[in-house]
């Protein structure tokens, strides 16, 4: 199983989920992360050459997807230098996926069947956002 993840990229939380057998590219499942109000897309070279999906579901978001090099075109240093700033973005990202593997111990999948390991999987991005937005929570009920 492969979990995707949408995060907001200011507040961490996460706003979309979709689980997927292993076998799946990362690309195919774009479509259903995106709740139609991006501004920008962050996302690492999996996601490269997917302009039309982005238009499809929100034509005002920018790409800020990674560059992708090739064995007869190299990265330039500017090319690096802007993926480098992208995967500074992205980190935000990969933080919940932290605190998902250490915190919440999901690292490997414990039961029989898709949908089984799909519902443990939203009930620990549910944790994650609560956890996220604690402090937000806790100055909402003293006032």
């Amino acid at each position: 199983m492969k979990a995707h993840i949408g995060v907001d990229s200011k507040t961490k939380l996460i706003h979309s989920v979709a689980a997927t057998p292993a076998h799946v590219h990362d690309s195919q499942v774009l479509g259903g992360l995106l709740h139609g109000e991006e501004t920008r897309l962050w996302g690492d070279s999996a996601y490269a050459g997917q302009q039309s999906v982005l238009k499809d579901n929100d034509p005002k978001a920018k790409d800020y997807t990674q560059v992708k090099g090739a064995r007869h075109r190299k990265l330039t240093e500017q090319d690096k230098a802007k993926n480098r700033h992208k995967s500074k973005v992205r980190a935000k990202v990969e933080h919940v996926f932290h605190i998902m593997q250490r915190q919440y111990g999901f690292t490997k999948v414990r039961f029989k069947g898709p949908g089984k390991n799909a519902n443990h999987l939203f009930a620990h991005c549910a944790l994650i956002n609560l956890m996220l937005s604690k402090k937000q929570l806790l100055r909402l009920s003293v006032a």
